[in-house]
C-alpha cells in the first residue's frame, strides 16, 4: 500500500484516497476479487489504475463503450502511465503495435470491448500475456433487469474460468439489489469482498415538473439557471432528439445531436465537440453517455421519463462530477407513462422481465409524484437510508401544495367504469366537462351520470389528476388497445369513500431558488477570476495542439487552486491537488510563467 499511496501522490496529485478507495486497492493488489459501487465521480478508475500499475503484468479494462477509450487512454498517458486500447476504428498496423507492446510488457493498462475481448483468438493471446487484473467497467451491463443489459458481459464469467488467478474488480454506479446479486451470480464473483459507498450526489439537486410546454420549460431553465454552460437533454425518440436540437440552435444555443440513427463519424465528431469545448449541449437519446468523463457538465435534463430509476440515477450522475452544484431536471407527462408501458408489454421479452420492468416503471412513476424529499425516496430505492429532507430538491426548496383530492379522483375513476373501460384520457375529460361532440352523442354517453359532473376543474387540470391516478397504480392503461382506461384493484377502498387521497396541485407558488451558473460563481473570488481564465485560455491550447479534452491537462478545481495559491516553484505546484510529477514536468512552467504575469 506504500507503493500505491506513492503512486496517487506523484503520478495523480492526489494527497489522500477518498471513501473506500484505500480498502478497494488494498483488496486487488492483495489478489482478491472485489465488487465496489460507487457513485459516479467518486473516483472508481483509481480503484484499479494504481493496483494495476503496483501488480505485476498488464491490467486488462473491459469498457462497453469504444467511443471514450481514446480519451481515456490520452488521460492516462498525460500522467506518463503506459495505457492503449484495442477496437474496431484502428487499423491493422495500430493494434499490431498495441498486441506487441503488451507483449513486451510495456502496457500498466489496456483498455478493450467485451466482443473483442471473448474472441478465441484474444484470450489465446492473453493466456500468453503476464495479467495484473481485469476490470469490469460498468457491470450493472450484465444484469438483464438493468437499463444497459449488454448479453456479451454475460460471458465474462469465463475470464475466471479461464485465468483463476487474476483478480476482477466489477465497478457500477447504479444497482439495486437484484443487480447486485445478479452481477456477483453471472461473474461468478461468490468469493468477491463487497464495498458499497453512499449513492447520494450532494451537489445535484433534483427538479421534476408536470409537463405543460416542455420547450419553453426547459428554455426557461436553460437561461435562468445555466446559461452558456454543458449541459446534456435526453429524448425519448431520433425525431425529438434532432427537433429539440435545431430548436436549441435557433434559440442561440450551440446544440448537437446524438442517437444511433447518425453516421458514425457524425455521432463521433458531436460527442468529441461536446467533450473538448465550452458549453455545448448535447441532445441525445440513452445511446448516449455512459462512461462520459466531462467534469463540468452542470446539467441533465430531461423531456421524457426514463424507464427506470436505474436509469434516471445513471443518466442525471453525468452532471457536476467535479462536484459543484450541477442540476438534475425533468419534465414529463401522461403520454410518456403510455409510451413506455406499450414499449414495454409489446416487446418480446418473457413475461416475468415485463413484470420487473413494470415494476421500475412504477418505481420511476412514484418518484415524480412525491411530496416530500426526492433524495430520500432516491436513495432508499438503493437501500440507503437518508435520515433528514436533503434540502436540494424542489420538494424541499418549494413544498408543493396538496388538495384533498378524493371526491375528484371518484369521478376520474367513475367516468372510465361507466364508460365501460374503453376510452382514453381526452374522452373522459370530455365527459366530465359535459362537452357536446359527435363522438359523445354517438356513444349516448351524454345520458350518463357522471356526464357534466367535473365542472369545478379544467381541462388541463382533469388531465393532471388522471395521470397522478395512473401513476400511483389506481387506474391502468390498456397498451394492447387504445390507451383506454382500466380500473385497478387498488381503487376499491377509494370509490368506496374507505381513505382520503391527497394529491399535489399542479401549480407551484413560488419560484425557485436559482443556482448559480459559471464557475466564477461558486468555486473562486473575484481576486483570482482574470487569473484562472487565464489559465483556462492556456489549457486550451495545450488541449488543441495535442488534439485532447482541456479537462485531460487539468480539471478545472486544478485550475483553481492555482490561482487561488499562485504556485511560483516547482515544489509549490506539485503541492496543487491534481499535479502529478509527469504534468509538473510537462506543463509546471508554462503555468508558472502565466500565473507570474498576474502576480
Amino acid at each position: 500500500m506504500q507503493q500505491a499511496r506513492d503512486i496517487l501522490q506523484k503520478v495523480f496529485g492526489y494527497d489522500n484516497f477518498r471513501l473506500n478507495q484505500a480498502d478497494i486497492v488494498n483488496a486487488v493488489i492483495r489478489g482478491n476479487d472485489v465488487l465496489a459501487l460507487m457513485p459516479t465521480g467518486g473516483g472508481k478508475s483509481l480503484c484499479y489504475q494504481i493496483p494495476a500499475m503496483v501488480r505485476d503484468g498488464t491490467g486488462i479494462i473491459v469498457s462497453p463503450l469504444i467511443a471514450l477509450m481514446q480519451d481515456q487512454v490520452d488521460a492516462l498517458r498525460q500522467l506518463g502511465i503506459g495505457a492503449a486500447f484495442l477496437n474496431a476504428t484502428q487499423d491493422y498496423r495500430t493494434r499490431m503495435q498495441v498486441t506487441n507492446d503488451l507483449k513486451a510488457g510495456e502496457l500498466d493498462l489496456l483498455y478493450i470491448a467485451p466482443e473483442r475481448l471473448l474472441t478465441e483468438q484474444m484470450l489465446d493471446f492473453l493466456d500468453r500475456a503476464r495479467l495484473a487484473l481485469f476490470a469490469i467497467d460498468e457491470a450493472h451491463c450484465v444484469s438483464q433487469w438493468g437499463h444497459d443489459f449488454r448479453k456479451e458481459y454475460q460471458r465474462l464469467s469465463q475470464l475466471h474460468e479461464r485465468f483463476p488467478k487474476v483478480p476482477r474488480i466489477a465497478m457500477t454506479a447504479t444497482a439495486d439489489q437484484r443487480t447486485r446479486e445478479e452481477i456477483i451470480e453471472q461473474l461468478n464473483l461468490h468469493g468477491a469482498t463487497v464495498y458499497i459507498n453512499s449513492f447520494d450526489r450532494p451537489n445535484i439537486r433534483y427538479t421534476i415538473n408536470e409537463q405543460a410546454n416542455a420547450r419553453e420549460q426547459l428554455l426557461r431553465f436553460i437561461r435562468l439557471e445555466h446559461e452558456a454552460s454543458a449541459g446534456i437533454v435526453y429524448c425519448l425518440s431520433r425525431y425529438k432528439v434532432e427537433d429539440i436540437a435545431a430548436w436549441l440552435c435557433m434559440e442561440g444555443y450551440i446544440a448537437l445531436p446524438y442517437h444511433a440513427g447518425l453516421a458514425d463519424e457524425d455521432r463521433q465528431r458531436n460527442q468529441q465537440r461536446f467533450l473538448r469545448e465550452d458549453g455545448i449541449i448535447i441532445v441525445a437519446t440513452i445511446a448516449f453517455g455512459m462512461g462520459i468523463d466531462k467534469p463540468d457538465v452542470r446539467f441533465v435534463a430531461h423531456l421524457n421519463l426514463p424507464k427506470s430509476i436505474e436509469a434516471y440515477y445513471q443518466e442525471t450522475g453525468r452532471a457536476g462530477r467535479d462536484g459543484q452544484p450541477a442540476s438534475a431536471w425533468m419534465s414529463y407527462g401522461l403520454q410518456d407513462v403510455i409510451k413506455l408501458r406499450q414499449m414495454t408489454q409489446d416487446s418480446d421479452a418473457d413475461e416475468q422481465y415485463k413484470r420487473v420492468s413494470h415494476y421500475k416503471l412504477e418505481s420511476m412513476l412514484g418518484l415524480c409524484e412525491l411530496t416530500n424529499c426526492r433524495r430520500q425516496t432516491l436513495l432508499g430505492y438503493f437501500g440507503e437510508k437518508l435520515h433528514q429532507p436533503c434540502g436540494n430538491c424542489d420538494n424541499c426548496l418549494n413544498p408543493p401544495q396538496t388538495w384533498d383530492a378524493t371526491k375528484a379522483a371518484q369521478k376520474a375513476i367513475s367516468a372510465a367504469y361507466r364508460t365501460g373501460q374503453l376510452f382514453g384520457v381526452n374522452y373522459l375529460v370530455d365527459i366530465l366537462l359535459g362537452r357536446e361532440n359527435a363522438r359523445i352523442k354517438q356513444n349516448r354517453h351524454h345520458h350518463l351520470q357522471v356526464y357534466g359532473i367535473g365542472t369545478e376543474l379544467n381541462n388541463v387540470a382533469w388531465r393532471g389528476l388522471y395521470r397522478q391516478l395512473i401513476a400511483l397504480g389506481y387506474l391502468n392503461v390498456d397498451t394492447a388497445g387504445h390507451g383506454s382506461l382500466r380500473l385497478a384493484e387498488k381503487c376499491r377502498p377509494l370509490l368506496r369513500g374507505e381513505i382520503n387521497l391527497a394529491l399535489r396541485k399542479l401549480e407551484r407558488t413560488k419560484k425557485m431558488a436559482r443556482i448559480k451558473s459559471g464557475v466564477a460563481d461558486s468555486r473562486i473570488s473575484a481576486r483570482d477570476t482574470k487569473l484562472f481564465e487565464a489559465l483556462r485560455v492556456l489549457r486550451l491550447e495545450l488541449a488543441k495542439k495535442q488534439g485532447v479534452p482541456p479537462y485531460v491537462i487539468f480539471h478545472d478545481s486544478t485550475l483553481i487552486a492555482m490561482a487561488s495559491k499562485r504556485p511560483d516553484t516547482s515544489d509549490a505546484m506539485r503541492s496543487i491537488s491534481g499535479v502529478g510529477e509527469a504534468k509538473l514536468k510537462r506543463y509546471g512552467r508554462a503555468f508558472m510563467r502565466v500565473i507570474e504575469q498576474h502576480l
